[in-house]
């Protein structure tokens, strides 16, 4: 039987079909389930699938290069393991309780357990996409908010606790949040709050649960005083990172009109202006103050910029992009001075950018959100905020922003209060590293590996002792000798090079 034939809508969600042996995605034997679907939107969403997956391990580059060189390679092996963990997760119940069709107000029913019935029914996404294609997507969005959110324990958190906490931190706070934001049935899409790629669920939640884990995880060793004499290790890997997120960014923003048209267009334009005008904005802020040209502050500024426009993108016109970018640049630059007031050791400054920023854009949105926008897509229609005088939008914001924050930041203060309780009888569970194994570094003691050959460590070593210095040999010849062994490309190493090796790990230990 064919559906065109038959007069059947291709708009109207499929028949389900359920005898105990064929899914209730549709069956692929009676149907064919493609002429439901316009290619080009399928050939798009896959697009922007991979854009967003992209982004993964650009937010581990970037990391990366914000931490020190002896903790830089554990935030990298955590970007690509969340997205393993919450893949998984999301195929085991996470779409389920986000995106099920029979949710509730706040989290989805079980009826889609291990992708039960997902296949090729329309979603509850947008009808113009199946369910099997708006479970992929949004399962990197689940991934990148997870792998936003475990940079808080850049320096001193151990791994399995954190492995552990990311499946449970997906299924008690970002399915819920997400199923009431973006699911049909959820109470914020039922009141009317606006958000087209995640303000609420990707940024105000990492950013408050990072914020939490910073909390719970203490300062840093030397937080305060000289000893952590802090700076990006690697702005390398920063500019990299920064370039897989604005690229990736495109995918995230513009792939949320579900469909490959004219509104998703006008989402990668604000998005391209918000980035660009935030990194202008934040590096101007630095030279006002420093009287250099930032590139940290540059990637910075972009950033802001994308965080900020992300719950905008889809309902503001061009021009009020650039607004949300300076705003971006110029809030969240002073926003990271909030740790300080906060008494918290947020050393990458994640509630700053994506807390704050996350908030701010909501915000905005209230303002600048405009009808006409949303119906470029053919189909959707909003009251729009401020610009079509549609004044209460801005309380919807404030509750959905609220809201979403609280519960994320109560939320991870308790599922990793209740971790490190039973770290106190199963060691292995310990939230933070031993004050011997943040000095040694984490990637020396939870991975056994490093980002660069172990000659680097020269630049850990604040001075080396005239007395504890072998005769005739000076800091200066360790690091040239060093250096001179890392050119060579030689794998013969003399006992005197492996000695001097042993004891720079062994001073960098002390310091």
């Amino acid at each position: 039987m064919d559906p065109v034939s038959s007069g059947m809508d291709p708009t109207v969600p499929l028949e389900t079909f359920n005898n105990g042996t064929i899914p209730t995605g549709g069956d692929s034997r009676l149907y064919n389930l493609n002429v439901f679907y316009n290619p080009g939107d399928i050939a798009w969403m896959i697009t922007s699938t991979a854009l967003v997956l992209l982004m993964i391990p650009g937010v581990g580059l970037f990391y990366s290069g914000l931490a020190r060189r002896k903790s830089a390679l554990s935030l990298l092996w955590l970007s690509v393991m969340a997205t393993a963990v919450v893949s998984f997760q999301w195929f085991f119940w996470g779409y389920s309780l986000a995106f099920s069709h029979k949710a509730g107000k706040y989290v989805g029913a079980l009826d889609n357990f291990g992708l039960m019935n997902v296949l090729g029914a329309p979603s509850v996404g947008s009808p113009r996409i199946p369910d099997l294609m708006f479970c992929v997507y949004q399962g990197m969005f689940a991934a990148i908010t997870v792998a936003l959110a475990v940079g808080a324990v850049a320096e001193r958190g151990r791994m399995l606790p954190c492995i552990i906490y990311m499946f449970i931190w997906t299924t008690v706070i970002y399915d819920p949040i997400a199923c009431w934001t973006w699911n049909p049935s959820g109470w914020v899409f039922q009141m009317g709050g606006l958000d087209f790629a995640g303000g609420t669920p990707v940024h105000i939640a990492s950013g408050c649960a990072a914020l939490a884990y910073s909390y719970m995880l203490g300062k840093r060793r030397g937080h305060g005083t000289q000893e952590l004499n802090y700076r990006p290790h690697n702005v390398t890997h920063i500019v990299i990172g920064t370039v897989f997120l604005w690229v990736g960014w495109f995918g995230f923003n513009a792939g949320s009109a579900l469909a490959a048209n004219l509104r998703a267009i006008m989402a990668a334009v604000c998005t391209n202006l918000a980035a660009c005008t935030g990194g202008i904005t934040w590096c101007l802020v630095d030279y006002r103050l420093e009287r250099k040209w930032s590139t940290v502050g540059f990637c910075s500024g972009v950033i802001a910029g994308l965080v900020v426009i992300t719950p905008g993108s889809g309902y503001v016109p061009a021009w009020a992009a650039v607004i949300f970018g300076i705003a971006g640049g110029v809030c969240c630059n002073y926003a990271t001075k909030l740790k300080y007031f906060l008494r918290c050791d947020d050393a990458l400054d994640i509630f700053a950018v994506h807390g704050v920023g996350g908030f701010l854009g909501n915000i905005l949105t209230a303002f600048f959100a405009a009808d006409y926008i949303a119906h470029l897509d053919g189909y959707s229609v909003i009251a729009g905020g401020w610009l079509n005088h549609h004044w209460i939008q801005l309380g919807y914001q404030l509750a959905d922003s609220v809201a979403g924050g609280a519960y994320s930041f109560v939320g991870t203060c308790i599922i990793l209060g209740a971790l490190d309780f039973i770290g106190k009888f199963v060691p292995a569970l310990r939230l933070r590293a031993s004050e011997e194994e943040e000095m040694a570094g984490i990637d020396d003691v939870e991975i056994g590996e490093f980002a660069y050959d172990y000659v680097e460590l020269t630049r850990e070593v604040p001075m080396i002792p005239d007395d504890e210095v072998d005769e005739g040999m000076s800091t200066r010849s360790f690091e040239g000798q060093g250096a001179g062994m890392a050119m060579s490309g030689h794998h013969e190493k003399a006992q005197d090079s492996v000695d001097s090796g042993n004891q720079l790990a062994e001073w960098a230990h002390r310091a």
